[in-house]
């Protein structure tokens, strides 16, 4: 057994390196832990570092303001204007988010892996983290094979688990009342990419756009998700489909097929009538890959007893797009620093890390609840109510204000019952009402997350609730 180190980061993706780098600027002790070797520090899967690869510009911004990290080209691959989302019918097109970037992900993982031993991280690969070292309820280290698949123990005053969706020391965690070991099936997302060469086809920006990433609303194609195709540099692309399990059972049983997630990324390159040619760039051994995400609000809490969470590991994807790059950003600042102030204070109680889940919730996670809500009520919706929708419900303006999880005024709702007729998209419409009533409530809910452990219990039980209500009341009905 060795001398405890301050802070044991688990994982070295992009929360686990920021979160090792944060703490470290901050003057802890600090040792971070990967299974992957140097050269593929960080990789997601066994196929790779499958993503999106995009990000805003926002989050990059809140990166350099925070630690000083400023990302540029090579690991910055693309510059894109803005992500838009297109109706099934492509007769829609509404903007999601602005200015950002498609990055190269395994130049990013090196790139951070370089800065976190300049700021004196001490580094292990080849790492795998098995599970937790518990003593009562509070966490004391972390055990696992080391890079000769030998048994290791490690102990730390702070574990900050990184290490994904399906992390080994969440799931084994005490039972408690803070976080959830388990992430529920109907909360998942399985989702796929290619990164392709491609040439061009005919012009036609709404299948694929040089110059920005487009989201395609589709639940025939990515039943319960969506398709997307986003710009890199070189005439390439990441092209890939997010789809719910319940969602794609149904569409199947209704159109008579077996598809599966991969067949489905087939299709949808080949449904894209912009590009011709398609082929692999399986660059540092990332051209193809497959991985779940969760699309749900994060965990209740971030923080149990000597603790902390960052990342996939907590849930912390955007609920929509299910995107987890600028989250991760600011939760590895946020927990990375919050670590530090810990062991500067000689204070590492729940009590203390408390306030990583209010700083988290006041820069990202407040706005995740209502997001969930809207995310609930789209995979209840058939391609023809959402084209419906999107051409009559919502301007542009208020759709964007919907995606990021704020409430517009809606104020074209007061005439769109002259415009709406079928019994179907009058039941849409007033799902659109409830919807946004719902996730008004979320926001309220989260505006008043507890400031102490002592409010967790009741408020907890209330979101729980809310949530719950909205799932009993729209089902997943892609076709």
């Amino acid at each position: 057994m060795e001398e405890p180190y301050d802070v044991i980061v688990a994982g070295a993706g992009i929360a686990g390196a920021i979160a090792a780098i944060a703490a470290s600027q901050g003057g802890a002790k600090v040792i971070m832990l990967d299974r992957n070797n140097d050269n593929e520090v960080g990789k997601k899967t066994n196929w790779g570092w499958v993503c999106g690869d995009a990000v805003a510009k926002s989050h990059l911004d809140y990166l350099e303001k925070e630690l000083g990290i400023r990302l540029e080209e090579p690991e910055l691959d693309k510059k894109v204007k803005g992500i838009f989302v297109l109706s099934p019918d492509m007769q829609n097109k509404f903007k999601f988010e602005g200015e950002g970037y498609s990055l190269d992900r395994p130049k990013l993982a090196r790139k951070l892996l370089g800065i976190a031993l300049k700021s004196g991280v001490e580094y292990r690969p080849g790492y795998e983290v098995e599970g937790p070292i518990v003593s009562g309820e509070v966490l004391e280290g972390v055990y696992g094979k080391d890079d000769k698949k030998q048994d290791y123990r490690i102990k730390g005053k702070i574990v900050i688990d990184a290490l994904g969706m399906a992390s080994t020391l969440r799931r084994r965690l005490p039972q408690n009342k803070y976080i959830e070991r388990e992430i529920s099936i109907e909360d998942i997302e399985s989702t796929g990419r290619y990164i392709m060469h491609v040439e061009q086809a005919e012009p036609d920006t709404n299948f694929y756009d040089p110059e920005n990433a487009l989201i395609h609303l589709n639940q025939v194609l990515a039943p319960g998700g969506y398709g997307w195709v986003f710009p890199k540099k070189g005439n390439r692309i990441n092209i890939g489909v997010g789809v719910e399990k319940r969602s794609l059972d149904k569409r199947n049983k209704k159109l008579g097929k077996n598809d599966t997630l991969h067949k489905l990324i087939d299709d949808y390159v080949a449904y894209n009538k912009a590009i011709k040619n398609p082929s692999i760039d399986n660059t540092d051994n990332n051209g193809k890959g497959y991985w779940s995400v969760s699309v749900r609000r994060p965990q209740h809490s971030l923080v149990f007893a000597n603790y902390m969470g960052a990342g996939d590991s907590m849930s912390m994807p955007n609920p929509i797009s299910a995107g987890g790059i600028g989250p991760a950003m600011v939760a590895g600042i946020l927990s990375g620093k919050t670590a530090a102030e810990a062991i500067a204070a000689k204070d590492t109680s729940m009590k203390f890390l408390w306030q990583y889940n209010t700083r988290f919730n006041e820069a990202y996670g407040s706005k995740t609840g209502a997001l969930e809500i809207f995310r609930i009520y789209l995979q209840s919706l058939n391609d023809d109510l959402i084209n419906y929708g999107m051409a009559h419900f919502l301007t542009p303006e208020e759709a964007e204000q919907l995606t990021y999880g704020t409430i517009p005024e809606l104020s074209v709702l007061g005439t769109v019952r002259k415009v709406v007729s079928g019994i179907a998209n009058i039941n849409a419409f007033k799902g659109l009402l409830y919807t946004a009533k719902k996730m008004k409530r979320l926001l309220e809910l989260y505006a008043k997350y507890p400031k102490d452990m002592s409010g967790f219990d009741a408020w907890s039980k209330e979101v729980y609730a809310e949530i719950e209500d909205m799932k009993k009341k729209y089902q997943a009905n892609p076709v």
